[in-house]
């Protein structure tokens, strides 16, 4: 697959390792995607997203939050709420019993060939095929960034939350990616 992706992407996918690497995480996730798009914002993403006023702190904080819900999303939460879970309510519970971020997963060690390697979790795997359709259905030869940020906004979840709360929607992104072409 990572022969159809253009150089910018290549760049944002090593770019997302990094970030993986610099919070300490064992995985590269869909929020690490999204920050290494924010990085550079002289690219056609980073542009873009820095004109809705999309920040890495906000990222970051929205993803802390998540985690402490145990990866839940906002619409997730909310879901549950609506079927009577109260996710806030369960989290204190957790965290009443084991203690503060419970829920958080802890990175674990590796040892052995693989010491130095971060995969990527499923969800971030899905963002890169949905990339990937993306660059296919609008007719372009190789995945850019822009089909990278089309994917992380359609897929839900906290990526998806963060950047409709700034305005970052499907149509304007694609609007980029046909302006681009």
């Amino acid at each position: 697959m990572f022969e159809r992706f253009a150089a910018d992407t290549r760049r944002a996918v090593r770019q997302a390792v990094e970030e993986a690497r610099r919070q300490e995480r064992d995985e590269i996730g869909e929020e690490h995607l999204l920050l290494a798009l924010l990085r550079d914002r002289t690219r056609e993403a980073g542009a873009l997203l820095a004109g809705r006023g999309v920040r890495s702190a906000e990222v970051e904080d929205a993803y802390a939050r998540s985690r402490r819900r145990g990866g839940l999303s906002e619409a997730e939460s909310d879901s549950l709420h609506g079927i009577g879970i109260d996710v806030r309510e369960v989290m204190a519970a957790v965290e009443r019993s084991h203690g503060a971020e419970a829920l958080v997963r802890r990175r674990r060690r590796r040892r052995g060939l693989f010491a130095g390697h971060r995969p990527f979790t499923a969800e971030a795997k899905a963002v890169l095929e949905r990339s990937l359709r993306e660059a296919l259905e609008h007719g372009d030869r190789s995945v850019r960034e822009l089909h990278l940020l089309l994917a992380l906004r359609t897929g839900g979840g906290v990526a998806a939350e963060v950047l409709a709360e700034r305005g970052v929607d499907y149509a304007a992104v694609l609007s980029s990616v046909r302006r681009s072409a």
